[in-house]
């Protein structure tokens, strides 16, 4: 598959994927009233579990039949980009003047978009 075209779909999945984190981490900080770190780990585990079923459908076209070693392999790859995230929002946040949360929040995907692509397709669905 062409690169670029992989890529592509990456980016889709990763929107869809930012729909689902922003939405629930939305939810859980501001309705629910949960520390808006822990709000961010929620959202971002619920668009990590949709990503990787998608991604594996979709973008790497997966034929893998080892599931659980595919998805902790995307899991570990998840997490590393979950600590990119958190450390990213907490510098942009706490650390930058104040930079509005949601605003420090796009950066941190935007960063860990290149780091998880990368290792999903050189390590997860290689």
């Amino acid at each position: 598959m062409n690169l670029l075209l992989r890529i592509l779909k990456f980016g889709l999945t990763g929107l869809l994927g930012m729909a689902i984190d922003f939405g629930a981490t939305w939810l859980f900080k501001e309705k629910i009233k949960i520390n808006k770190y822990v709000a961010n780990a929620i959202g971002f585990t619920l668009a990590v579990t949709n990503n990787y079923f998608i991604n594996r459908i979709w973008t790497f076209q997966s034929k893998n039949p080892h599931l659980g070693t595919e998805f902790s392999k995307f899991l570990f790859v998840s997490l590393v980009g979950l600590a990119l995230n958190t450390y990213i929002i907490y510098l942009f946040h706490q650390r930058k003047n104040g930079t509005n949360f949601y605003i420090a929040k796009f950066f941190a995907i935007a960063i860990v978009f290149v780091w998880n692509f990368l290792a999903n397709w050189l390590f997860t669905f290689r």
